[in-house]
């Protein structure tokens, strides 16, 4: 008898939390699709086409006024022998890698993306969508 009741104890918090989780994953989305920017290209037009340009060339409106040349975007798999580095990109998206032009991590030129701005969750989705956007540019 013991046993049995602990079974439908267990079923019942499993099923709690199989409900909670379902829950979440409908109000994450419900959040995700007011007024938040997720998809890779419109991250890329909204933080990164200024200077690496819509097409990813380094031409993008802002270049011209900085010191630096910027790098084009579509050679990234070439310029890593024919592979995309992810995990790479990722950290220079994510502030982890320095990249004096994007600011320091504190401050980076996309401050949406900033941890304390918004959920790891929503900020893991962005920087995957954006970094998958970024190696759609490749040639």
């Amino acid at each position: 008898m013991k046993k049995r009741n602990l079974l439908i104890r267990v079923l019942i918090a499993g099923g709690a939390l199989v409900t909670g989780a379902q829950f979440s994953r409908i109000s994450a989305a419900k959040d995700l699709a007011s007024d938040m920017v997720v998809t890779g290209p419109e991250l890329y037009k909204t933080y990164c086409a200024s200077c690496h340009g819509l097409d990813g060339k380094g031409a993008g409106p802002v270049a011209a006024a900085l010191k630096n040349r910027l790098p084009d975007l579509t050679t990234i798999n070439s310029r890593n022998g024919g592979t995309f580095p992810e995990f790479r990109i990722g950290h220079i998206i994510d502030g982890d890698v320095n990249v004096v032009g994007h600011g320091t991590r504190d401050m980076p030129v996309w401050g949406d993306l900033l941890p304390q701005h918004r959920d790891d969750t929503l900020l893991k989705l962005r920087e995957h969508n954006l970094t998958e956007y970024v190696r759609s540019l490749q040639k």
